[in-house]
């Protein structure tokens, strides 16, 4: 790579001034996107005196959000589809596991699985 002849190492105490305000810096963030979080939770729990739901009552933003949402994936936004999907909690797993296993194992699981 070019230009690895012109890098100094850091010394000792600049490694620890650099670590240390990377820290700061990281925890800095990690307090901003809290905030965020907090801020995004409590403004989609607000009600919005806009919009009711089919009992007059007001919707909450977080409602009219899972029904946009539910509208475009009917119209066949893939996103809004899995957005829904998930949220409801039909996320379908994805780990995949590999084991060693007994041939006469798999061949017992497929009679059950077709009936043979």
């Amino acid at each position: 790579m070019a230009g690895k002849e012109n890098l100094v190492p850091l010394t000792t105490e600049k490694a620890r001034e650099v670590g240390r305000e990377g820290g700061f810096a990281s925890g800095e963030a990690k307090r901003k996107k809290k905030l965020l979080r907090e801020l995004l939770n409590e403004l989609m729990e607000r009600e919005n005196p806009l919009l009711l739901d089919e009992n007059g009552d007001p919707m909450t933003n977080a409602a009219i959000m899972a029904v946009k949402a539910i509208d475009a994936a009917s119209g066949g936004d893939w996103k809004a589809w899995e957005l829904v999907r998930d949220t409801a909690g039909q996320k379908p797993i994805e780990k995949v596991m590999i084991a060693d296993v007994d041939a006469g194992v798999v061949e017992q699981i497929e009679s059950m699985v077709l009936g043979k």
